[in-house]
């Protein structure tokens, strides 16, 4: 079992960059496939990006590709999505996700294993 605990959110103007962080709980980290996800208000959850267990294999969103980078470190446990050129289309609640599966299928949102509390990320105009 593992529990999720996002962190680096907050507001930033366009054009910024943020890192955020995902600290996993569990001795198993590094058999999970992570993701990351966002919510918007009045939106459904969407795919962001996707990294399989050992970071070999990464999937993005359209809207996110060569903006956004999901990696992750196994020692540490955490995995981390570092943000660029971010846009206010990219305000909303981030999430982080967790799944014994592969990269391929946690982008899709109901193959989330475990999942965190979110973390609002803030892009003013």
């Amino acid at each position: 079992q593992l529990q999720l605990v996002e962190s680096g959110g907050g507001l930033v103007q366009a054009g910024a960059s943020l890192r955020l962080s995902c600290a996993a709980s569990g001795r198993t980290f590094s058999m999970y496939a992570m993701g990351w996800f966002r919510q918007a208000p009045g939106k459904e959850r969407e795919f962001v990006a996707t990294i399989s267990p050992i970071g070999a294999v990464t999937y993005y969103a359209d809207s996110v590709a060569g903006r956004f980078t999901i990696s992750r470190d196994n020692a540490k446990n955490t995995v981390y999505l570092q943000m660029s050129s971010l846009k206010p289309e990219d305000t909303a609640v981030y999430f982080c996700a967790a799944a014994r599966s592969t990269a391929q299928a946690l982008r899709y949102v109901g193959q989330g294993d475990y999942w965190g509390q979110g973390t609002q990320v803030t892009v003013s105009s």
